[in-house]
């Protein structure tokens, strides 16, 4: 069932807008009798606490913890609603590609414009008083807003993208649930494409080929940027693949395209991929993950 991801600053009211979209869809499912849920996935929800944000290593427990929570409830009859940080664009990306390969939409839902960080920080001391499990220490709250990673509707895992502005009085509830669902009621179905389709591996020698031809082209893309030293970005033609790669404009460690290596081999070590198709499908991976 679809996906929609809150992304916004720390204490941008990420959790109210949520809260009222799940009222939405609630009071939306009961008036029409579709056999349909609304679940609200949270780190409160999930226990997940604000100082888990503090340190790399609790934070990518957290996200661990939250997109297991996301596998588990997206089923053929739930609109879930994620209500956390999601700062990171490629974190909405695994999100989206989890949401794809049950075949349903999915999108987010941006409240962080409309809110100036002075606010948020404002919010963030209000419920320090009241609760300090609640708030963000000062370091992590601006360390997350340091960090944010705008959402862009120009690409696939951030549209249709709906952004809330601060003194709104609720998020756009019908447009989102038409994004969604539909005017008929009728879940929207989405194609999955080969690297968000599940199967069992059974090509000879996949695994082998799926590290290789990858390492090869990290391999590429780190000997054309020691070729090419200043340049900022451009297409690049990758060997016997016919996509074209686009790299951003900052050059890129090894650290960074390794992480990159390895989210698409974590996405697709047990897909029946075409071996033919791997450099193809790694570069478009690429592409998006450099925002193209």
């Amino acid at each position: 069932m679809p996906l929609l991801m809150i992304t916004g600053y720390p204490s941008s009211g990420k959790t109210h807008r949520s809260t009222q979209l799940h009222t939405y869809f609630t009071s939306r499912i009961s008036s029409s009798s579709l056999p349909l849920r609304a679940i609200h996935i949270s780190d409160d929800t999930l226990n997940v606490p604000r100082s888990a944000y503090a340190e790399a290593r609790t934070e990518k427990t957290a996200r661990a913890e939250l997109m297991s929570a996301v596998k588990r409830e997206l089923t053929r009859d739930a609109i879930v609603i994620v209500d956390a940080p999601n700062y990171i664009k490629g974190f909405r990306y695994q999100m989206f590609c989890e949401a794809k390969a049950v075949q349903t939409p999915s999108c987010v839902v941006e409240v962080h414009i409309g809110t100036p960080i002075d606010t948020c920080r404002e919010n963030n001391l209000r419920a320090r008083e009241v609760d300090p499990a609640t708030a963000y220490a000062d370091e992590v709250f601006d360390n997350l807003v340091f960090r944010y990673e705008e959402p862009n509707g120009m690409t696939r895992w951030d549209s249709p993208l709906f952004t809330v502005l601060y003194d709104d009085p609720a998020p756009p509830g019908e447009a989102i649930w038409d994004a969604l669902v539909g005017n008929d009621g009728r879940v929207k179905m989405v194609r999955p494409n080969a690297a968000t389709v599940l199967r069992p591996a059974t090509q000879q020698d996949y695994l082998y080929e799926l590290d290789k031809q990858t390492s090869e082209i990290v391999a590429h893309i780190l000997t054309w940027q020691k070729d090419h030293p200043g340049e900022e970005g451009g297409q690049v033609s990758v060997p016997l693949v016919q996509e074209v790669l686009q790299l951003p404009t900052k050059p890129l460690s090894v650290p960074q395209l390794q992480r990159i290596r390895r989210q698409f081999l974590a996405l697709n070590r047990q897909h029946s991929l075409d071996k033919a198709r791997i450099g193809a499908l790694f570069v478009d991976y690429l592409n998006d993950q450099f925002g193209r």
